[in-house]
């Protein structure tokens, strides 16, 4: 897949994408937004892909936030719009995808590049990372889901005081607090999200996205009970249950094959 903005290519069924504005800090702008949603879609929607791997160009920046130029002169309005096209194209859709995201936080991630991070199912951050939400320093708050999913990855009163305060903290800080999965050197970030995916990609298909529907059911009040009811029926439904089980009775290696 070609794109102005992002680099894309399928390797063992993991999708890398980079998004690859390096010279701005890998800001967030309409037309990298775009290419972003019609990615996203894709690795939805295809066979080829078992897991998404996201990260951004170049050694500072995973996203340094959105382009504030862009948006400068909004309405209020046109505020809603931004943040609601950008909620429903692809903060929701990376949250809501079948396919697990990682992202692979490898500098900067500000602002909007949090609230991208934040959306990923998992997040592993370099060492020498950097993450905050300065928007109350433009006299705005975060648009994009992050008083939301900062609010459910670490509390109410620490996610208020990251907000209010706009203060960065660093990788490990975000560790301690639940904000990433792991830290680990910047020369073992994308291996280290291979290596989950590689887990992963072991697993039955169709239960893995349903343990993702059912666990993002219940951080967003969407009656999760209810839905890991629904998804632990329509398993047994699949030729993965009756494979996983046919395999544990006969000692063997399960090999699933996603139906």
């Amino acid at each position: 897949m070609a794109y102005q903005n992002l680099i894309s290519e399928i390797k063992e069924n993991i999708l890398y994408i980079t998004i690859n504005r390096e010279r701005a800090l890998n800001a967030l702008n309409k037309e990298t937004l775009a290419e972003l949603a019609d990615v996203i879609a894709y690795a939805g929607k295809t066979d080829q892909v078992r897991g998404i791997i996201l990260t951004g160009a170049g050694d500072k920046a995973f996203v340094a936030g959105a382009d504030i130029k862009e948006f400068s002169d909004y309405s209020g309005k046109q505020g809603e719009e931004l943040a609601k096209l950008g909620h429903d194209q692809v903060f929701n859709a990376i949250e809501n995808s079948p396919k697990p995201f990682i992202a692979a936080i490898n500098g900067f991630a500000l602002g909007g590049g949090l609230e991208l991070a934040m959306a990923c199912h998992m997040r592993i951050a370099s060492d020498q990372a950097k993450l905050g939400l300065p928007e109350v320093t433009l006299g705005l708050i975060p648009g994009y889901g992050g008083t939301q999913r900062l609010t459910q990855l670490v509390g109410k009163g620490k996610a208020i005081e990251m907000i209010t305060t706009a203060n960065m903290i660093t990788a490990s800080v975000a560790e301690k607090i639940g904000l990433v999965n792991y830290v680990v050197s910047q020369a073992d970030l994308i291996s280290k999200a291979e290596e989950i995916l590689n887990a992963i990609k072991q697993r039955a298909p169709l239960a893995v996205s349903a343990a993702i529907k059912a666990v993002v059911a219940a951080v967003n009040n969407n009656n999760g009970y209810a839905t890991e009811i629904e998804e632990f029926g329509k398993c047994f439904e699949t030729a993965d249950f009756k494979e996983g089980v046919t395999a544990f009775v006969e000692k063997r290696k399960a090999n699933f094959s996603g139906k």
